[in-house]
């Protein structure tokens, strides 16, 4: 890593501001317990909801489109989308009858040697994590593991470059590795965001080449020159070099950072070059990305080139909302604040500053909700810095008094679920039941909006008006896994998934933290066991 100036964090004119809270809320009472549980249920009855009708309309098919009443496979039989992504969460809520279903489709119509390409991203985040998921929720069954194993070993082929840096794709039935469509370059955090699925399937199986081949991106990216740590957003996996200048914390940006803490939380803390990677990112964060707003001074995170680092972008991606929550468990690693075992004064002085903007980034990406006339964030805002900014807008596109401007081209939800992921968060590890009730919200306005008359939630073309609500027909797979998940844990009790005994990973996906061998720990530097990895596949 080139840049090693540390950020000298008390400098900080953003984070010395304070909230002024311009833009009032109402305040609702405090709801009982029983309440949360009758939500919770409420959050199952609307996944019981979304997956009959899946079920009657798609049984098996990658993707569902509800006002159509149809799916469609993203190859030619499919590769388990729904199904597999969804497993875990319906072993979390206790739904038997639907699991031994989805159990047996899996074991006896999952087939994944099929002449077609594979995201090797998507396909390792939502099909491997969901069936390393589901294998240890279900208590070790094989079929999840059998399964898990013959996916990876033909994703292997992907890491067949000089580089070692993976190419984009996949094509199942060969293994063999297919660059991107953009010039062969491939995303950032694709390549970065493979690691948890692939360590853990080389811990529970013994067989290393997973673990090396994943690992060895990391450390070939730990060499190459950043700024302050953050990393544009395109890789090359011929050069091994990072292309073009971009950066950003949103679109094929954002995992990268999300995976430097988790692995090192995964492996109980055994690889401290990942938290070193991470804090060094986060101090670049605070220097180059925070911005805030008018009226309500609320702290985002904007975009910027690595040419010109000074010139700020406000926009910000939905995608970007992971970070509240992954800020708040870099500084608990996981344990619940607690005055007497555990207290937010026992931070350090780093710690208590990443956990700070954590709030505040969730805090931001609620009014991205509650600021809209539906209720419902848009894909992507511009937060509003100045008011030159807002000058000859619509009310469209700027609603009077809110922080933020929705473009056009921007207004689409995709029941997305990066702001629920840190409202859980953030309940986890404080207990305010503001969290609950700002998720209760959004839940609502999900149901008002995005629920289908005759079966299944819809992503919507534009949420800024509640009279211009027209539904994209798509119920994307996150939304089973990632925001019904995230919003029943919310609401569920805390024991359910402690956050110092698993990871998620970045399709929401659980797995637990563990202790590695020591030759998985290993790490030499001349990529040896990468070759080795390579040979033996």
């Amino acid at each position: 890593m080139t840049d090693t100036t540390p950020f000298k964090t008390s400098n900080s004119p953003i984070l010395n501001c304070k909230l002024k809270g311009q833009f009032q809320r109402n305040r609702k009472k405090p709801s009982s317990p029983e309440q949360w549980s009758e939500r919770k249920d409420k959050v199952k009855a609307a996944f019981k909801y979304a997956w009959d009708a899946y079920r009657r309309d798609a049984w098996g098919k990658d993707e569902y489109h509800p006002v159509s009443k149809r799916g469609t496979n993203m190859i030619n039989n499919g590769q388990g989308f729904t199904i597999v992504d969804s497993l875990d969460t319906i072993l979390l809520m206790g739904l038997k009858d639907e699991f031994e279903e989805a159990k047996a489709w899996v074991r006896d119509e999952l087939n994944f040697h099929q002449d077609g390409e594979v995201n090797l991203f998507e396909t390792t985040i939502r099909v491997l994590g969901g069936l390393l998921s589901a294998y240890d929720l279900s208590g070790h069954d094989s079929v999840f593991l059998t399964k898990a194993v013959d996916l990876a070993d033909r994703l292997m082929g992907a890491f067949k470059t000089d580089s070692g840096i993976p190419y984009a794709s996949v094509h199942l039935e060969s293994g063999r590795g297919v660059p991107g469509h953009e010039g062969g370059i491939s995303t950032t955090s694709e390549v970065s965001t493979i690691q948890l699925e692939f360590k853990y399937l080389s811990y529970i199986t013994g067989d290393d080449k997973y673990w090396r081949v994943a690992e060895n991106v990391i450390m070939k990216m730990k060499d190459l020159d950043t700024l302050d740590g953050l990393v544009p957003i395109f890789i090359n996996p011929y050069s091994g070099e990072f292309s073009g200048d971009e950066i950003r914390l949103g679109s094929r940006g954002d995992s990268y950072y999300e995976y430097l803490i988790k692995q090192y939380l995964q492996t109980s803390k055994t690889e401290p070059v990942y938290k070193e990677m991470y804090d060094h990112a986060i101090a670049g964060v605070k220097k180059h990305l925070l911005g805030r707003t008018i009226p309500s001074n609320l702290l985002f995170i904007g975009e910027i080139r690595k040419s010109s680092p000074t010139n700020l972008s406000p926009k910000m991606d939905h995608l970007v909302c992971f970070l509240g929550g992954t800020m708040a468990l870099s500084s608990t690693e996981g344990k619940t604040l607690n005055s007497t075992t555990f207290p937010r004064s026992s931070f350090s002085h780093l710690e208590e500053e990443d956990f700070r903007i954590g709030e505040e980034i969730t805090e931001s990406c609620y009014e991205m909700y509650r600021q809209t006339e539906t209720g419902l964030a848009a894909e992507i805002v511009y937060w509003v810095k100045d008011k030159e900014q807002i000058a000859g807008r619509s009310e469209t596109e700027h609603r009077p008094g809110s922080d933020f401007i929705i473009n056009n081209r921007d207004g689409h939800n995709w029941l997305r679920p990066e702001a629920v992921e840190s409202l859980f968060y953030m309940w986890r590890f404080t207990g305010d039941v503001k969290y609950r009730e700002w998720g209760w919200e959004i839940f609502e306005a999900i149901e008002k909006y995005s629920k289908v008359a005759s079966g299944g939630y819809s992503s919507i073309h534009d949420i800024r008006r509640k009279d211009n609500i027209a539904f994209s027909d798509k119920m994307e797979t996150f939304f089973l896994a990632e925001t019904l998940k995230y919003l029943y844990l919310l609401f569920a009790p805390n024991d359910v998934l402690p956050l110092d005994k698993y990871v998620f990973n970045t399709e929401a996906h659980p797995l637990p933290i563990f202790v590695p061998p020591r030759n998985l720990l290993e790490r030499p530097k001349d990529g040896g066991h990468q070759k080795k990895a390579l040979d033996d596949q």
